[in-house]
């Protein structure tokens, strides 16, 4: 009974880190890696280290940016941060999961 009692703590202290760490990271991930396999042509993006452009060619794992008229930049997939503006598709799905976020 006394070994339970010294377990007891250890078994608490990991459900608090993993329903206030763990599991919202490991949500967060799965969002990130969904964003950046619905990338496409034309969305306009931020970098993770600020720049803005849009997507002018993609592959697997590389992306070009205009970033201007005359200037493209090539970051790696994974240096996308977010989509700031989509096509008119992805924008209808988006709304639509904030709508089931929201309902949640």
């Amino acid at each position: 009974m006394e070994a339970l009692g010294s377990i007891l703590p250890f078994v608490l202290m990991f459900a608090v880190f993993y329903f206030l760490l763990i599991r919202p990271q490991q949500r967060k991930q799965k969002q990130r890696t969904s964003m950046l396999s619905q990338l496409k042509k034309g969305d306009k993006i931020v970098t993770i280290g600020g720049m803005h452009g849009s997507i002018h060619e993609i592959t697997d794992d590389v992306v070009v940016l205009r970033v201007n008229d005359a200037t493209k930049i090539t970051f790696d997939r994974s240096a996308i941060n977010n989509v700031t503006s989509a096509s008119s598709a992805q924008t209808v799905e988006k709304k639509e999961e904030n709508v089931e976020e929201v309902k949640a």
